[in-house]
């Protein structure tokens, strides 16, 4: 198993200055396959709706960090990691200047870009956006449409939601058209999947809150989807995030990923070390240790 690792992009650890680069750059020297950050605008005191599992934010998501700017910092350190995102909230930002982030990260990193993308589910993010809320599934569509014009067109025009592009050169090029991953486990969701992305983003907790055919499900059904919508559902990557609980031991983490791994076949794994974490030198204390369990097999 190639394993990867969230950047300290939350919580404590984010407020170190300098923190993101030098975790970068010695998890990949460590061994880490690939580095990842989430996405969080707001944290409310009084949310809208509470973060899932919680009756309010988690302290974690107080201090968060830009994940456009620790993709970008991490990719001027690392050289063969894969950068990823699980997942942006692409629904929440302006669509042209986001296919221009994308496209000049994916360059920084000499093609090692893997957009994870979704639409959140925070009303009061989309509140501090201006963006209605109702509105972040066709949005997302839109987005996406922009990105494949982006990506493959030198001269790009294009009627959005709310925006237009008039007629414009688009000499930026990604070094490879980067591989657009979906969260989501609803029909509406897993369906885009299906028929518009290069891969899925699904999740698995340790300790463990659901049967890994959950899972397995889901992404029979997606491929299934892919084959009607005459795409190749082998083409569909997968991209699993392994959320740890706060206080989850590191030999519970790597137990559970010998589990989920061969049932699942998952392209990229990576730990999110988001709640068992409080420092820079504490998560990469965990990297290690995880890196030498799943070694160990």
């Amino acid at each position: 198993m190639r394993l990867g690792f969230s950047l300290p992009v939350f919580g404590k650890a984010a407020a170190t200055p300098g923190g993101i680069a030098r975790y970068a750059r010695a998890a990949e020297q460590a061994g880490a396959a690939s580095l990842w950050v989430g996405d969080r605008l707001l944290s409310p005191v009084e949310p809208e709706v509470s973060y899932p599992g919680y009756d309010t934010m988690p302290e974690e998501f107080w201090t968060a960090q830009d994940p456009f700017v620790a993709l970008a910092v991490a990719a001027a350190v690392t050289e063969t990691a894969i950068l990823g995102s699980s997942t942006i909230n692409a629904s929440q930002y302006q669509p042209v200047n986001f296919a221009r982030q994308l496209t000049s990260i994916d360059v920084a990193s000499n093609g090692r870009l893997l957009p994870g993308l979704g639409i959140g589910w925070s009303p009061d993010e989309y509140a501090a956006v201006g963006i209605p809320m109702a509105e972040r599934g066709k949005r997302l569509d839109d987005l996406l449409d922009l990105l494949d014009a982006w990506w493959t067109q030198d001269v790009v025009s294009h009627e959005g939601i709310g925006y237009t592009v008039p007629r414009t050169h688009v000499d930026l090029k990604p070094v490879r058209k980067p591989p657009v991953h979906l969260a989501g486990f609803g029909e509406r969701a897993q369906r885009r999947v299906a028929e518009r992305a290069d891969g899925w983003l699904p999740v698995w907790s340790v300790p463990e809150q659901f049967p890994a055919d959950v899972l397995t499900g889901s992404l029979a059904k997606i491929r299934a989807g892919a084959e009607k919508a005459g795409r190749d559902p082998k083409a569909l990557s997968v991209a699993l995030r392994v959320n740890a609980a706060p206080g989850t031991k590191p030999e519970l983490i790597a137990e559970s990923l010998a589990k989920i791994a061969p049932v699942l076949e998952p392209d990229h794994t990576f730990v999110d070390l988001t709640y068992l974490t409080g420092s820079v030198e504490e998560h990469l204390d965990l990297t290690g240790r995880l890196l030498e369990l799943t070694a160990r097999g």
